[in-house]
């Protein structure tokens, strides 16, 4: 019994600890790949500047599993989903081209089933792209992945973990388009996929279509012509309770609503993947340009 109460006396002082921290206190998450560090660091400016709350960084969590379940254990306050990936890979829904409608549908379904507050989107769709070396789109005038594909049983493919894992990943997309490759597609870090593209390690990699190399290394991305991946638009997920408790925060996150072209993120990309420039600098200078 003694040593019950002491666990038990342990744990609630633990707990008051926490929730007492947390009162004024956002806590950012973000995936672990270049473009999620650079939105979340901007997530973490406009509150700090906008709310004067504290903010707590915790960036490189994974993929998509494991920030949605930080956020429903309260380790995480907020970070950035892309629609087509909530509505296929969390709420495990049939894809829609329809951007309006999806980002309805997983605003809908996160605030019933989740308590998660979607909120507006930011103004770029980061698609998946299906990216291949520039001098092969050229030799064999390629612009389609309908047209790449009788290539694809002489080709190497590189995909990430988690396009592997996901319903609207490389098993439908191999399915839609037919593909079959000279081997099992290798299973590879993202920040390792680009430069086995250009070493030739690989010959086709599953992007995004706001990474900043793909131009920089001369790269092409094929063009998606029958439509096999939904629409990815970049929206903040943040915690219900945190709105409630700090409705400040909301208006913050409002004011970024399409605020970042497609070409802005590109850029913001590059600067940190292309140029090694650090990202809460980058995300400073276009916060400042914005006039945010």
């Amino acid at each position: 019994m003694r040593r019950f109460a002491v666990l038990l006396c342990c744990a609630l002082a633990l707990l008051t600890t926490s929730c007492g921290s947390r009162r004024n206190r956002i806590v950012i998450g973000a995936k672990n790949f270049t473009e999620q560090l650079i939105l979340g660091e901007l997530l973490a400016q406009q509150v700090e500047h906008k709310t004067g709350l504290a903010v707590e960084r915790r960036f490189y969590l994974a993929g998509t599993y494991i920030c949605q379940q930080a956020l429903l254990a309260g380790r995480i306050d907020i970070y950035v989903e892309y629609t087509g990936t909530a509505l296929t890979a969390i709420l495990k829904q049939k894809p829609s081209s329809d951007h309006q409608q999806v980002y309805e549908r997983v605003k809908q379904e996160y605030a019933q089933r989740f308590g998660l507050e979607v909120a507006p989107p930011l103004g770029f769709d980061n698609t998946f792209a299906m990216v291949i070396r520039g001098e092969d789109a050229r030799q064999l005038n390629l612009r389609t992945i309908s047209q790449a594909a009788k290539y694809a049983p002489q080709w190497r493919a590189g995909f990430g973990y988690e396009f592997m894992e996901r319903p609207d990943g490389y098993e439908g997309l191999a399915r839609t388009y037919g593909l079959r490759f000279a081997a099992p597609p290798r299973i590879m870090d993202l920040g390792l996929l680009y430069r086995a593209l250009k070493e030739k390690e690989v010959d086709i990699v599953a992007g995004a279509a706001t990474d900043g190399l793909i131009n920089a290394l001369g790269f092409v991305v094929l063009g998606d012509d029958r439509h096999y991946f939904p629409p990815y638009d970049a929206v903040p997920i943040v915690r219900e309770q945190v709105l409630r408790e700090h409705p400040e925060v909301r208006t913050a996150l409002a004011a970024l609503s399409g605020k970042i072209t497609e070409e802005d993120m590109r850029r913001m990309n590059y600067a940190v993947d292309g140029e090694h420039r650090d990202a809460s600098q980058v995300v400073a200078e276009f916060l400042r340009a914005k006039g945010l």
